[in-house]
């Protein structure tokens, strides 16, 4: 959405002020009399801008374009600071749930297929009020269903601008500023980690599976670099290493990569989730007695559904041992390396060759914002460059090692970095720890809530490690039942009833699953600033209402 513009520009002195509505894209709080010529040849009708009359290619770069051009920015503004102010209202919904089927089908004139011929700029605005009205506001503090949560405001800004810009990271020719600022970023990232300040390199990428996939492709390379030129013929028959709670992008990227699944090994985690060391080395040996390679060890510093974190230093020494590569997925949890009360729980990340982190999660930056950090520099370079040369010129006036492109599998590579620098200069990263702390502190907060609850029973014991609680809600039938297949059979039912439930009202949304032998449980993850305590309350009110007549 390419709006940063209109911050910029001052309405023009005739037009009156807008507010917003459901009814209408904007009205006039003076009305001015219906459909009315300016100067400038745009009609109105009571005070506001006819844009029925206007099409795409009456806006920039068409001649005169640029009264038009403002105005349907000012107005499209207008649309999204309701739809913030709106979202981050206790008392608004989070969804107008809809089955696909009725979008599909059209509802009050919002129509998804596409025309032959253009729409007029009326149509387009409200088209785009009605994509907001009928999303999903994960701004809401009661948004507690993804890791991804809220709404930055300068995070916002900073993607406005981005999409304004509209450039490429490939060279530097074409985007020096954003090339410098993920240079700046990512060395601050390495600092966190604890790396060497000589060492250290990386790119932004597009989410964390990608970020996971450059990983096992640099980890391959670096004991494989044969694999490059002549393939996976070239090479033994490889093996992987994740923890069974760890994220499933680690076997879609041996997929992808043609290691194969199969030959990633998932291996066994405690009570907590965390991946037992003894049943690492024992699965290494395991592998080479079967006659795979291993290559490569992936451990998780937060991991999706319990929020565990693996013992890094642990998992550090087997690696050592045996010649693997360390790579630490911390997607979820990397945010806590900027807290110096939590960042203790990833003693170790250190060691690790590569590191995934996300910003985009903790850190509130707005979708999407992941990093792949590598340890050793020229590695990114060395495993991805094919130098085409209508793009990274050996000849240029300017110093090449800043053409970041060859680092990277993709050739277009969109701006992350600007928003992350942005709230980075905003917030400073004691505004970034403070935000953190917050989240985990609502975390604990519902723990404790709910050891108190007789309605309620923790997955297992023991406070949250990160912003991940998870626990069943029991209903007095199932209270009364005893332990056993048909009290699991009953329990099993209960969040997938009471979600369809919360969807339908639409006051909050919180996720459930099943995982291993336990049967669906509730997930509440924090990592919405906006959240307080006042919403956690409201959870524990809502679950047992909506979960009534279970």
């Amino acid at each position: 959405m390419a709006i940063a513009v209109m911050i910029m520009l001052s309405p023009r002195e005739d037009v009156m002020e807008f507010t917003q509505t459901d009814e209408h894209v904007g009205k006039s709080k003076q009305g001015r009399g219906s459909l009315q010529n300016t100067d400038e040849g745009l009609k109105y009708d009571n005070g506001r801008v006819d844009f029925s009359c206007i099409h795409s290619k009456d806006l920039l770069p068409a001649e005169d374009g640029e009264e038009a051009t403002q105005q349907f920015l000012q107005e499209l503004v207008k649309i999204v600071l309701a739809y913030i102010s709106k979202s981050l209202k206790r008392s608004s919904k989070i969804l107008d749930f809809h089955h696909p089927h009725q979008l599909k089908d059209g509802l009050e004139g919002f129509n998804l297929e596409l025309p032959d011929h253009p729409d007029n700029l009326e149509q387009l605005l409200v088209d785009c009020r009605d994509t907001l009205k009928y999303g999903v506001k994960t701004a809401h503090p009661r948004f507690f269903n993804q890791l991804s949560t809220g709404l930055d405001i300068i995070g916002l800004a900073g993607e406005w601008l981005t999409s304004t810009a509209n450039t490429n990271m490939f060279t530097y020719e074409i985007a020096p500023v954003f090339i410098l600022m993920e240079e700046v970023v990512l060395k601050k990232m390495h600092k966190i980690i604890g790396w060497p300040e000589k060492d250290g390199d990386g790119i932004f990428c597009p989410g964390g599976t990608t970020s996971n996939l450059y990983s096992v492709l640099l980890a391959r390379f670096h004991h494989f670099p044969a694999v490059k030129t002549h393939g996976m013929h070239a090479i033994p028959r490889l093996a992987m290493f994740t923890s069974a709670h760890s994220h499933y992008s680690i076997k879609k990227s041996a997929a992808t990569l043609g290691i194969g699944s199969e030959n990633v090994i998932d291996v066994k985690c405690d009570e907590r989730g965390k991946m037992i060391p003894s049943e690492l080395n024992s699965s290494i040996e395991a592998a080479k007695s079967k006659g795979l390679v291993p290559f490569y060890v992936s451990a998780t510093a937060g991991t999706t559904v319990y929020g565990a974190f693996d013992p890094l230093n642990e998992i550090a020494d087997i690696c050592k041992k045996h010649g693997l590569w360390m790579h630490v997925d911390a997607a979820w949890g990397g945010g806590l390396l900027l807290s110096s009360k939590h960042r203790l729980k990833m003693q170790g990340i250190e060691r690790a060759d590569s590191v995934t982190w996300n910003p985009h999660k903790m850190m509130g930056v707005p979708l999407q914002c992941s990093a792949i950090l590598v340890k050793k520099k020229g590695l990114l370079q060395e495993c991805n460059q094919l130098c085409a040369e209508y793009l990274f010129q050996p000849d240029k006036q300017y110093d090449m090692s800043y053409d970041t492109g060859d680092k990277s599998i993709q050739c277009g590579r969109h701006v992350d970095i600007f928003k992350l620098w942005l709230m980075w200069k905003a917030k400073g990263s004691e505004g970034f720890e403070a935000q953190v702390n917050h989240c985990l502190e609502n975390a604990e907060y519902l723990y404790y809530k709910l050891k108190r609850r007789a309605d309620f029973q923790l997955v297992f014991k023991g406070k949250p490690e990160h912003s991940n609680v998870c626990f069943w809600y029991l209903p007095k039938r199932v209270q009364r039942m005893p332990l056993g297949p048909e009290r699991d059979k009953e329990l099993h039912m209960v969040a997938p009833k009471i979600k369809a439930k919360m969807m339908e009202e639409g006051l909050i949304m919180i996720g459930y699953q099943p995982l291993g032998d336990k049967v669906n449980f509730f997930r509440c993850v924090f990592s919405n600033p906006a959240t307080r305590r006042e919403d956690v309350d409201f959870l524990l009110e809502e679950i047992p209402r909506l979960g009534s007549e279970l």
